[in-house]
């Protein structure tokens, strides 16, 4: 696999915020998504997005997770659906809980290393798809940024298990040392941009949280929180059993387990993604040997624009169907338009 980003987007900053904001994600209308709220172990729901195969018969199934404050609409994920669709794929975007557009029930939302939430949603999936078409096909798994990082904890923690539930994983700029990359995102630019985007959009839920469950945390030290170190100190890392930030980046982190990997497993990042540093990234001694690493010199973060942003999906995807044995389930591939 390889990329080049166009000489008219130079830098990982203008690759990420084109990508986000102008990039074309898809040819013709948009995804139309079927929803339905499954019931988590714990009492409270999560909302799926699905997307039917086009065609009858046992068709794999793509799973995307999404990244910090995404969902099914997020560029990537759109890109994500068109790729299925043009396979002949099912398609499903589990929204992480809170992120569907209503407010969870239980007093917590999400986190970085939430594997075991990964995981009920994971084996849902494989034994709902069995069900349907005649068998189903094989579960393939993407995740996107934070959403990535917790699917590879997943499979780091399944280890030889992972194989029962789907064929193949892949991250897309994940973060995968978390300290590395809350540092990166808390200074200069990012700080200015990225992270005052992120806080404008995670503040209000926060505070929604708060109004349900009175006294859940310090809503001074939230509001004046001005980095994502500071906001999961008050409110990511409590609300879901750790001691603080620290704890919680350490404990979430998946690049310390990636040798415990069991799974065909993809991990792309872009060495000039804003919010992860290059030097923190994996190399191939750190991981396992069914782990592949894709680490392009372009892309910025969950980026890799051509003009639209359809080419990191199509390697992506194609990735996972040839390693989790889709490919001879899926009909030829549509030409995909410029």
């Amino acid at each position: 696999m390889d990329y080049a980003a166009p000489r008219w987007l130079p830098g990982g900053n203008l690759q990420t915020i084109w990508a986000a904001l102008y990039a074309r994600r898809f040819d013709g209308p948009a995804p139309v998504y079927r929803r339905e709220r499954w019931n988590a172990p714990d009492g409270d729901f999560i909302d799926v997005d699905f997307i039917d195969a086009p065609l009858p018969g046992p068709r794999p199934l793509l799973v995307l997770f999404h990244g910090l404050a995404g969902s099914s609409r997020s560029h990537y994920a759109e890109a994500f659906a068109a790729f299925a669709a043009e396979q002949g794929m099912a398609f499903a975007v589990p929204h992480f809980r809170g992120c569907s557009g209503e407010l969870n029930l239980a007093p917590r939302a999400y986190h970085s290393g939430d594997y075991e939430e990964i995981g009920w949603i994971l084996r849902r999936m494989h034994d709902q798809h069995a069900l349907r078409d005649g068998g189903g096909g094989p579960v393939l798994a993407a995740g996107v940024s934070l959403g990535g990082n917790a699917l590879l904890r997943w499979a780091c923690e399944a280890g030889d298990t992972a194989r029962a539930t789907v064929g193949a994983v892949a991250s897309v700029s994940a973060p995968v040392d978390l300290a590395a990359g809350g540092e990166a995102i808390g200074r200069g630019f990012n700080r200015l941009v990225y992270t005052r985007m992120f806080l404008a959009t995670m503040k209000p839920k926060a505070l929604a949280k708060l109004a349900q469950f009175p006294g859940l945390f310090d809503r001074d030290r939230l509001m004046a929180a001005r980095d994502l170190y500071t906001f999961d100190d008050v409110f990511t890392a409590p609300l879901h059993g750790f001691r603080n930030t620290d704890d919680y980046w350490a404990w979430g982190s998946s690049k310390p387990h990636l040798g415990a990997i069991r799974v065909p497993t993809l991990v792309v990042n872009a060495l000039n993604d804003p919010f992860i540093p290059a030097r923190s990234l994996p190399g191939p001694g750190e991981v396992g040997r069914h782990v592949t690493l894709w680490q392009p010199a372009q892309g910025g973060h969950v980026g890799f624009p051509l003009g639209h942003v359809r080419g990191m999906p199509e390697r992506v995807g194609t990735w996972l169907q040839l390693h989790g044995g889709a490919l001879a389930d899926a009909p030829a591939a549509q030409p995909a338009g410029e």
